[in-house]
C-alpha cells in the first residue's frame, strides 16, 4: 500500500497541531525564584536553578527549615530531591583568634572540634587522627561538634583527616598546628555554614499548575498554597 506525499504532510500537520500540556509549555521557564502564597503565618521560598539544583526555605513561628539538592521534571511534576549533589564539605583549621577553648584536653585524650566559627558545631564528621609514629584512631563528631579518641602520652598528633560520616570520599587531610598538638585539642571549620543545617525533607513533589507550582501532597499544609514567581514589572 502506497502512502501519498499529501497524506504524509497531513499527518505531520496533525502531529504538530496536537495539544501541548501546560507542563510542556512551562518546562523551559521553570527555573526562577518562587514565593509561597496563600498559607497564613508561613513564609517559604523556592529557587530552581538552571543547573538543576534548588534551594528551599520555610519559616513559621520560631521554626526555620531548609533543604537543597537537585530538581527534575517529568510530565506535570517537579520533584525536589534533597542532598549534596555529589559534593563534599571542605574544611580548614581554625585560626587561633577563632578558638574559644584554650585549655588542653584531658590527659590521654585527643579532641577535634568541628563546626563553623561563631555559628555552631557540625556533627556527623568522621575524623581520623594520625600520630607522628603513624598510629591512627577514628571518631565521629557528636552534637556538640567534638570527636574524641584516646592516645598514649608518648604519641604526638601531626594531622587529621575529615569527611562526612558514611562517605566513601577520600579524607581531607589537615596538618595540626604545633601549639594545638601540644594541647591535644584542635578545631576544624567547615568552609560552608550550610553544611550545619539538616534537610527538611528527602523528596518533595510539586505539580505544575496555572500560575506556578503546588505541593502534590494533600496532607501537607503547603498544599493549600501556591509557589509563584513575583509579577514582572512593566
Amino acid at each position: 500500500m502506497k502512502i501519498s506525499l499529501s497524506c504524509l504532510l497531513a499527518c505531520a500537520a496533525l502531529a504538530c497541531s496536537a495539544p501541548v500540556s501546560a507542563a510542556d509549555q512551562a518546562a523551559p521557564s521553570l527555573p526562577g525564584h518562587y514565593y509561597l502564597q496563600g498559607v497564613m503565618e508561613t513564609g517559604s521560598e523556592l529557587l530552581l536553578k538552571k543547573d538543576g539544583t534548588f534551594e528551599w526555605m520555610l519559616s513559621y513561628g520560631n521554626t526555620d527549615e531548609q533543604a537543597s539538592g537537585e530538581w527534575r521534571v517529568a510530565g506535570d511534576t517537579v520533584t525536589l530531591v534533597a542532598g549534596n549533589g555529589g559534593k563534599e564539605p571542605q574544611f580548614r583549621v581554625f585560626e587561633e583568634a577563632e578558638m574559644r577553648i584554650q585549655k588542653p584536653a584531658e590527659a590521654g585524650l585527643w579532641v577535634a572540634i568541628v563546626g563553623f566559627p561563631q555559628v555552631g558545631p557540625m556533627p556527623g564528621v568522621e575524623v581520623k587522627f594520625e600520630a607522628h609514629s603513624g598510629k591512627t584512631a577514628t571518631a565521629v563528631s557528636v552534637a556538640n561538634g567534638d570527636a574524641i579518641v584516646r592516645m598514649p602520652a608518648s604519641e604526638r598528633w601531626v594531622r587529621a583527616g575529615l569527611r562526612r560520616q558514611g562517605s566513601q570520599a577520600d579524607y581531607q587531610w589537615l596538618a595540626v598546628p604545633p601549639e594545638r598538638a601540644q594541647q591535644r585539642l584542635a578545631a576544624f571549620a567547615v568552609t560552608d555554614a550550610r553544611w550545619l543545617r539538616g534537610q527538611a525533607f528527602q523528596k518533595l513533589a510539586l505539580r505544575v499548575v496555572s500560575g506556578g507550582l503546588k505541593v502534590d501532597d494533600a496532607d501537607s499544609g503547603l498544599a493549600r498554597g501556591l509557589y509563584a514567581k513575583p509579577a514582572s514589572k512593566q
